[in-house]
């Protein structure tokens, strides 16, 4: 996969400010243009800077999408709203409330369904998407622990697949929901997953019996 900053490639040091009107210039262009007339001159143009500055930073559109869509998921904060149920509730709601944005939706939906045949691609997703956002999940479950709500779990490999399984629950509930069945994730929707979720974290396994 080529990155978007590739190492040892001289030139000046990338601006702040260029890659900011970048992709808000990309997000904007998703939502006039759509997925298949977006083109990168369109964005350089709507970001008042040169094609050229576009492919020193990024290998192509596809590239340039997931790092406009993945922004939009960085504004994602953890409310602590005193309990690990309401916590989730807040964080849900907000998922939900970036996925109704048409630039979010049709950027999102794109980018999945070319990684279906793009190995980097989907790649890309999972480390500017997917591993970014777990820090979410990181924070609320040691928020829930220091107060109580979940027990510690000192088994590290086995914390970091509960952290995955919690990530895909969750982030896979609410796309399903709000871009598949393209049903609203309002309150009652969202305190329903909550209680199943709830329920899945502080119940805790029996052995099996024989047959």
């Amino acid at each position: 996969m080529q990155s978007s900053t590739p190492a040892g490639r001289a030139g000046r040091p990338r601006s702040a400010a260029a890659d900011t009107a970048i992709l808000a210039a990309t997000r904007a262009a998703l939502v006039d243009l759509g997925w298949s007339k977006l083109t990168l001159q369109d964005v350089a143009t709507r970001a008042g800077v040169a094609k050229t500055t576009l492919y020193r930073r990024w290998a192509g559109k596809n590239e340039l999408v997931v790092d406009a869509v993945a922004e939009l998921f960085d504004e994602l904060k953890l409310p602590d709203r005193g309990s690990l149920a309401d916590d989730i509730e807040g964080v849900v709601l907000q998922f939900a409330a970036i996925l109704a944005r048409p630039e979010a939706r049709s950027g999102l939906m794109a980018v999945v369904a070319e990684s279906t045949r793009d190995d980097a691609l989907r790649e890309r997703i999972r480390t500017s998407i997917v591993e970014r956002q777990k820090r979410l999940v990181l924070e609320g479950r040691a928020r829930a622990q220091a107060r109580g709500e979940l027990p510690p779990e000192p088994d590290a490999a086995e914390a970091a697949r509960t952290a995955d399984l919690i990530f895909d629950m969750v982030a896979g509930a609410v796309v399903h929901r709000t871009l598949v069945s393209a049903e609203a994730a309002n309150g009652d929707w969202v305190r329903s997953l909550t209680q199943v979720l709830l329920w899945g974290l502080t119940s805790r396994p029996t052995a099996p019996t024989d047959g």
